[in-house]
C-alpha cells in the first residue's frame, strides 16, 4: 500500500485533450470526465443479480464464498473454519439494498454488493449449516452527524431464545475526502488544488468555484464484531439479529453472518505463564510491562510465553526476538489498546518508513506517508525466530495517520512464523521491513483495517503468506513492495480478499521471482482491482518469474476514480519504468463477473511514450462475464494469449488504443494468438482474427452491458 497517484494537475489537463474524434474511435475530454460511466449504477447489473436471486429461490445452498456458490471457487482461497452465510439470503423483516457497485455506497462495499438494511424493530434470521458457538456479525452503522461513531445495540438470539446483546460501533468506521482521508462528514476538500472526477477540475483553480457536496466521498463504512454464544448450537437453528425497537440507530445494516465452531481453549502448560509476570487478563491494568518480563524470562528458559484466556490491555509495542508467544486461541485471549503491536527489531539497511507509506491519491502527493521513523528495540540485525499464535491483536486506530506505527505486526522477523492470529482495528495488520528472509504467515483473520492487510517491504525473501482471510481493509489488501531492495521468492497462495475500499486485492509492486497462487479476491471498491502488478512507488524491476497462477477474482474490474475509466480485474501498469524483464506468466486463472475489463495493461499519459508492458503471457483463462472486453491496452507492448475462453463480454473483445498515438500502422500493443480463445459477447469471438496482431479498436469508454451472473463452466 505504497502511496497512490491521482492524475496529476499537468496530467489532467492533458488527458482532457485526449481524443481518437479523428478515427472515429470516440474521445476523452473534461465533459467526459465529469460523466461516470453506467456499470457502476444500480440498474447496470439488474439482470444479472435477478438470476442470482432466482437461483437463490431455487435452492442456492445458503453457504457461500465471498458470495458465490462455493462451487465456482473450488480449490481457491483461504481454508477457514467458518461458514460464510450471506444476509440477502436469509429470512428478514428488513429492506434489501443493492446491487449497486458506485463506490461511496452501502451496497458497493458489501460481500457480494448487497446487504439488508435493519430499522429499529426489524431483525435477519440465520439457519445454521453446520453447529457453531461463535458467530462473526459484519455490519454497518451511521455516524455522527459530525464525526467520531455512535454505538447501538443489536439483539442475538436462538430459536427465540437465550437473548445476548451486542453493541456495535460506528467509531472505527466512515472516513471522507481525500487522502489521507478525514473522520469529518462536513469537512472541506483537504486538497483543492488537485483534480477530482466530481467536476471534472481542478476546483482551487475552477472559476466559478463548483461546489462539491458534503460528506465528501464516504467510505470504509463497515466493520466486524465477533460474538461467543456459551455453547454449541446445532445445524439448523436459527440465529436472528434484531435491531431493538428502542434502538437509537435510524438503521443497521447487516451484509453477512459467519458461524464457525471455535471449541474449548487452548492451554499451554510448559510455557512461562504471562499472569504469573503481572499480566492482568481483565484488561484493567496495562500489562505491557509484564509481558517484557515474560519474554525475557522464557528466552532465558527457552520455554514458550502463554497467554491464558482474558484480555489484556497492551498500549505500545512489544518487541519480540527469538521468543514464542502463543494464546489460548484468537476468541479468547484478546491483546488490546492504543499502539498495541508486536515488533521484530529493525533490520540492518531497512527502509525507515512509516509502516504504511499513504495512498497520496491526488497531484503531487506521490511521496506522501513515506518518513523517517525511530528503530524499534536493539535496532542491528532484526528479529529472528519469531513465533506468533492463537490471539488475537485489537487496535484502536480510527483515523489514517501514516507515520504512525500502529500496525499490528511490525518490523523485521526472519526464520518466523506468524499462524492463527485474528488482527482488527489497528493501521496494517503486518507490515514488514526488510531486508528479512523466511517468515510465514497462516491462518491469520485480519479485518477492518486502515490500511493495508499484509505489505511485504523492501528486501523480503523466500517468505510465504497463506490461507489468511483479508477482510475491508483500506488499501491494498496483500502487497508486495519492493522499494530500493527487491522482494524475492516469495509466494501469496491461497488467501481470501474481500472488500478492500481503496486499491486491490492483491498488489505486486516490482521483485523478483514472485508466485501469487490459488487466491479468492472479490468486490473491490475502488482505486484499484483484484489482482494488480506495478511498477510503481519507486519499486525495483521485474525480474526472473512472476507467476500469477488458479486465482479466482469475483466483481472486480472496478471503476479508477482518477482516471475515470474501468479498470481489469487483473491489471498491469507501467508507470515508473517499463515491465519487461521478468517472463509474467498468468496461467489457470478465473475472472468472475468483472464489472468492466478482465484484463488491462496500462501507462499513464506523462510516460505513454517511454515504457512498455512485454513478456506478459496469459494461458489457460477463464473469463465469465464482463461489463466491457476482456482485454484493454492502453499502453505500448505484447501479450501472447492461449486457450483463454471468454463469455459474456459487453463490448469488442479487445479494446486496444496502444498509447493514444494511432499510428497509421496499427496499435503499439500487439496481441498474439497461440490458439484456442474461445467464446466472445455482443460482438462476436472475443479475439478476432481482424484485430491481430495490433488493430486500432479504441473506445476509450466504452458502454457497459452487464454480464450474467457466473455459474458452473
Amino acid at each position: 500500500m505504497p502511496p497512490r497517484r491521482a492524475v496529476p494537475r499537468r496530467a489532467a489537463a492533458a488527458l482532457a485533450a485526449i481524443t481518437a474524434t479523428t478515427l472515429g474511435l470516440g474521445a476523452l475530454g473534461a465533459g467526459a470526465a465529469a460523466a461516470r460511466p453506467t456499470a457502476a449504477d444500480p440498474a447496470a447489473h439488474a439482470a444479472a443479480d435477478r438470476t442470482a436471486a432466482d437461483r437463490t429461490a431455487a435452492g442456492r445452498p445458503a453457504v457461500t464464498r465471498a458470495a458465490l456458490d462455493p462451487a465456482l471457487v473450488e480449490g481457491r482461497g483461504a481454508r477457514v473454519g467458518f461458514a460464510e452465510q450471506e444476509a440477502e439470503n436469509a429470512a428478514t423483516s428488513g429492506t434489501l439494498i443493492g446491487p449497486d457497485r458506485t463506490a461511496y455506497s452501502l451496497p458497493a462495499e458489501a460481500s457480494g454488493r448487497k446487504a439488508v438494511k435493519l430499522a429499529p424493530g426489524q431483525y435477519v434470521e440465520f439457519t445454521l449449516p453446520a453447529a457453531a458457538d461463535a458467530v462473526t456479525v459484519r455490519y454497518s452503522l451511521p455516524d455522527a452527524p459530525a464525526g467520531g461513531g455512535i454505538t447501538a445495540p443489536l439483539d442475538v438470539t436462538v430459536n427465540g431464545k437465550n437473548r445476548r446483546t451486542m453493541t456495535l460501533t460506528s467509531q472505527y468506521s466512515w472516513l471522507y475526502n481525500q487522502y489521507p482521508f478525514s473522520n469529518d462528514p462536513q469537512a472541506d476538500l483537504l486538497h483543492p488544488d488537485w483534480w477530482i472526477t466530481e467536476c471534472g477540475c481542478v476546483p482551487a483553480a475552477t472559476t466559478p468555484a463548483p461546489v462539491i457536496a458534503k460528506p465528501f466521498r464516504p467510505t470504509h463504512m463497515y466493520d466486524e464484531q465477533r460474538l461467543l454464544l456459551g455453547r454449541t448450537h446445532q445445524a439448523g437453528d436459527r440465529i436472528r439479529l434484531t435491531v431493538p425497537a428502542a434502538s437509537q440507530a435510524a438503521w443497521t445494516v447487516i451484509d453477512l453472518l459467519d458461524s464457525e465452531r471455535v471449541g474449548a481453549p487452548h492451554v499451554e502448560t510448559a510455557a512461562a505463564n504471562a499472569l504469573l509476570f503481572g499480566a492482568d487478563p481483565t484488561g484493567r491494568r496495562d500489562s505491557a510491562d509484564a509481558l517484557d518480563r515474560a519474554i525475557a524470562f522464557a528466552k532465558r528458559l527457552r520455554l514458550p510465553v502463554y497467554l491464558p484466556p482474558g484480555t489484556y490491555q497492551v498500549n505500545r509495542h512489544v518487541i519480540v526476538d527469538d521468543v514464542t508467544i502463543t494464546g489460548a486461541g484468537s476468541w479468547y485471549t484478546i491483546v488490546k489498546g492504543k499502539g498495541v503491536g508486536f515488533y521484530g527489531k529493525e533490520a540492518a539497511g531497512a527502509e525507515k518508513t512509516a509502516g504504511a507509506a499513504g495512498a497520496a491519491g491526488a497531484a503531487g502527493a506521490a511521496g506522501a506517508g513515506q518518513a523517517a521513523r525511530a528503530a524499534e528495540g536493539a535496532g542491528g540485525g532484526g528479529s529472528r525466530g519469531v513465533h506468533l499464535s492463537r490471539f488475537a491483536i485489537e487496535g484502536d486506530v480510527r483515523e489514517r495517520v501514516d507515520t504512525d506505527q500502529v500496525n499490528g505486526v511490525g518490523g523485521a522477523m526472519s526464520d518466523s512464523t506468524i499462524d492463527s492470529l485474528y488482527i482488527h482495528h489497528t493501521k496494517v495488520g503486518l507490515w514488514f521491513d526488510g531486508p528479512m528472509s523466511n517468515v510465514k504467515v497462516t491462518r491469520n483473520v485480519i479485518t477492518d483495517q486502515i490500511a493495508d492487510g499484509l505489505n511485504f517491504h523492501t528486501g523480503v525473501t523466500d517468505s510465504l503468506v497463506q490461507d489468511n482471510f483479508v477482510r475491508n481493509t483500506g488499501d491494498d489488501g496483500l502487497a508486495m513492495w519492493s522499494e530500493k531492495t527487491a522482494n524475492a521468492r516469495n509466494t501469496f497462495d491461497h488467501n481470501t480478499v474481500q472488500s478492500p475500499t481503496l486499491a486491490n486485492g492483491i498488489a505486486i509492486y516490482g521483485g523478483s521471482d514472485t508466485t501469487v497462487s490459488a487466491n479468492l479476491v472479490a468486490d473491490p471498491v475502488r482505486e484499484g482491482s483484484a489482482l494488480h502488478v506495478g511498477s510503481r512507488f519507486g519499486a525495483e524491476p521485474f525480474t526472473g518469474g512472476l507467476r500469477i497462477a488458479g486465482n479466482t477474482t469475483a466483481r472486480a474490474g472496478t471503476y479508477e476514480l482518477n482516471w475515470n475509466i474501468g479498470l481489469g480485474a487483473i491489471w498491469f501498469y507501467a508507470l515508473d519504468r517499463s515491465i519487461d524483464g521478468a517472463d509474467v506468466q498468468v496461467t489457470g486463472n478465473s475472472f468472475l463477473d468483472s464489472t468492466y475489463n478482465a484484463i488491462m495493461l496500462v501507462s499513464d499519459w506523462p510516460v505513454k511514450d517511454k515504457v512498455r508492458i512485454e513478456n506478459v503471457h496469459f494461458k489457460d483463462i477463464r473469463v465469465d462475464g464482463t461489463g466491457t472486453s476482456v482485454v484493454s491496452a492502453r499502453a505500448a507492448g505484447s501479450a501472447s494469449f492461449e486457450n483463454v475462453d471468454a463469455r459474456g463480454v459487453g463490448a469488442v473483445g479487445v479494446n486496444n488504443c496502444g498509447s493514444f498515438n494511432f499510428p497509421a500502422t496499427g496499435s503499439e500493443f500487439t496481441l498474439a494468438d497461440r490458439g484456442g480463445n474461445d467464446g466472445g459477447g455482443t460482438t462476436g469471438p472475443w479475439l478476432a482474427g481482424w484485430e491481430l496482431p495490433n488493430t486500432i479498436t479504441c473506445d476509450d469508454r466504452p458502454p457497459v452491458v452487464a454480464p450474467p451472473a457466473p455459474s458452473p463452466w
